[in-house]
């Protein structure tokens, strides 16, 4: 679990946020459990790291020692950068539900076969306990054939975990791969363009000679 360093903030407006952003800290607001919901200044590099291995139970400590999970982030116009985080306080066991990246492993031997791998569904919202809650989902190819395809149901999750999302729902397939369109080369296309007026100059030539 990743550890994040914690100190207390006062509230403050978006001012005061741009202050914090600028030494290297985050915003962030803890709530949950029926208890009072925490101002805290969170370290940004610490949350961003963590942000982008998909990891969404972190501890955390300094001012605040408990465990916490990565509710909800805001971000900037362009969606890079992380302006406000809010955490919910959260117990070993305790279940909840969260948006889960899904990755694909291995190599499906539709491929060799002229076909090409679709994937449809890029991520998973389920419902498990906290301390089972997997980073990324991995889907295995390796036994994908040509025209065949693997479906929500087919995922493993976690042991007690389960999604809202239609078994049948297609996560990823393999399809005959669509052949482009050779586009003629320069040399090609020059040739095509003098073609048809050598032809009709010679077509006139012949209809002259008849006269």
């Amino acid at each position: 679990m990743e550890e994040i360093v914690t100190e207390l903030r006062q509230p403050g407006g978006k001012r005061s946020n741009r202050r914090l952003r600028a030494a290297g800290k985050l915003p962030a607001v803890l709530y949950g459990h029926k208890q009072e919901t925490v101002s805290l200044a969170l370290q940004a590099d610490a949350l961003a790291n963590a942000v982008r291995h998909g990891v969404r139970l972190i501890r955390l400590t300094g001012a605040v020692r408990e465990n916490a999970f990565i509710k909800e982030l805001q971000r900037d116009t362009w969606g890079k950068q992380i302006l406000h985080v809010d955490l919910t306080r959260v117990s070993a066991h305790e279940r909840v539900q969260a948006v889960v990246a899904l990755a694909l492993r291995g190599e499906a031997p539709g491929v060799k076969e002229g076909g090409a791998v679709v994937q449809h569904i890029h991520s998973l919202e389920i419902e498990c306990d906290v301390d089972k809650l997997p980073e990324v989902l991995y889907v295995s190819v390796k036994d994908l054939g040509l025209n065949q395809q693997i479906a929500v149901g087919d995922i493993a999750l976690p042991e007690g975990a389960a999604t809202t999302v239609e078994p049948a729902a297609v996560v990823v397939e393999c399809r005959p791969a669509i052949e482009r369109e050779v586009e003629p080369s320069a040399e090609e296309a020059a040739r095509a363009e003098v073609e048809p007026e050598v032809i009709r100059r010679k077509k006139k030539e012949e209809e002259e000679s008849e006269e």
